[in-house]
């Protein structure tokens, strides 16, 4: 049986707000039994949710920038190495089911571009980087994103994604 990959994607650096919330997220997304997926670093946003998802037992995938292994975010079950760069934003949101981004700069908003461009519904957590932006990335009118306050709104979302989708939330 396929376990449900969500990405959670969000900035390298990041305020103790936005972090504590990350993390919240990981532990939430561990408990209904989800993969989290990340970015993998060992900062920001991706240390935060992995540490999270890591507290509760739950499996973590890292998607890294570079090819070092060594330059993983602790606590990540599965490390992949790409030596891609940036361009590894496309497997981070191609392997994720729905992405939830926490806020970040513009690594994060090409991740967002990204999922609304190839269909995958985006979750931001208190984080909103412009209609304009958000509706403009695919073709007009069938971007599927929301923005939510919290951690536990996220998830609740992500599950209503899943769920208008036929998978099991």
């Amino acid at each position: 049986m396929s376990r449900t990959v969500i990405g959670v994607m969000g900035g390298s650096r990041a305020d103790e707000k936005t972090l504590a919330a990350a993390r919240e997220l990981g532990r939430l997304i561990a408990r209904r039994g989800w993969v989290l997926l990340s970015g993998g670093r060992p900062t920001g946003v991706m240390q935060a949710s992995v540490t999270g998802a890591h507290e509760e037992g739950g499996l973590t995938v890292g998607v890294l920038f570079d090819d070092d292994p060594q330059q993983a975010a602790r606590g990540l079950d599965i490390i992949i190495p790409t030596g891609m760069g940036a361009a590894r934003n496309v497997v981070n949101i191609l392997a994720s089911k729905v992405v939830v981004a926490c806020r970040g700069n513009g690594g994060t908003l090409s991740e967002i571009a990204l999922a609304l461009r190839f269909g995958r519904p985006v979750v931001l957590l208190d984080f909103d980087p412009g209609r304009a932006f958000l509706d403009g990335c695919p073709a007009e009118g069938t971007a599927r994103w929301k923005i939510v306050p919290d951690a536990a709104a996220a998830v609740e979302q992500v599950a209503a994604y899943l769920a208008a989708d036929g998978q099991r939330p």
